[in-house]
């Protein structure tokens, strides 16, 4: 008998996101930050691309964001990888948000696989900029085998987030 979680991951897909998608995840994204009290500036919520999440990755050498969708080819979730700042080596985990009632069911761990996987074809080390009251993603980061760092890296465009992680790919 499928567990809860093989019957949701087996109707749900990663694929790479299209303009189509771009509405859809800006709303999770928000609605995401808005119920954690983490709409105000500094955070993802005011991030000038997030209304085009599809043309800004597409621009970026070495970026890609992935979106999960269900059976109906709605977006639930989502995940980015992007260059971090002028640092070659280093790329960023970005926007990884998942509707509320798909949480709980391994699904962002599957967006993170895929997210790494493509990061360790570019890039030395992967940073994460977060907050220190969202336990839930902070413990799949350590699960993952990020490391918190002390201060954020020099170049930092969140600066509400109080939580930083760094990960060696290989």
């Amino acid at each position: 008998m499928l567990s809860n979680w093989e019957v949701y991951w087996f109707i749900m897909q990663i694929r790479e996101i299209e303009a189509k998608d771009n509405k859809t995840i800006e709303q999770i994204i928000k609605r995401s930050l808005e119920s954690c009290d983490l709409n105000i500036p500094g955070t993802a919520y005011f991030d000038p691309q997030l209304s085009n999440l599809t043309q800004y990755y597409n621009l970026l050498p070495n970026a890609k964001y992935w979106v999960l969708v269900n059976d109906r080819d709605e977006v639930v979730g989502g995940v980015g990888i992007g260059p971090f700042g002028e640092k070659k080596e280093i790329c960023e985990l970005q926007k990884l948000y998942i509707k509320r009632e798909y949480q709980g069911f391994g699904l962002s761990k599957k967006l993170m696989e895929e997210a790494l996987n493509f990061a360790k074809e570019h890039y030395t080390y992967c940073y994460i900029e977060t907050m220190n009251q969202l336990q839930t993603a902070n413990q799949l980061y350590i699960k993952f085998n990020f490391k918190q760092l002390t201060n954020p890296l020099e170049g930092s465009e969140h600066n509400a987030m109080d939580t930083w992680f760094i990960k060696e790919l290989s």
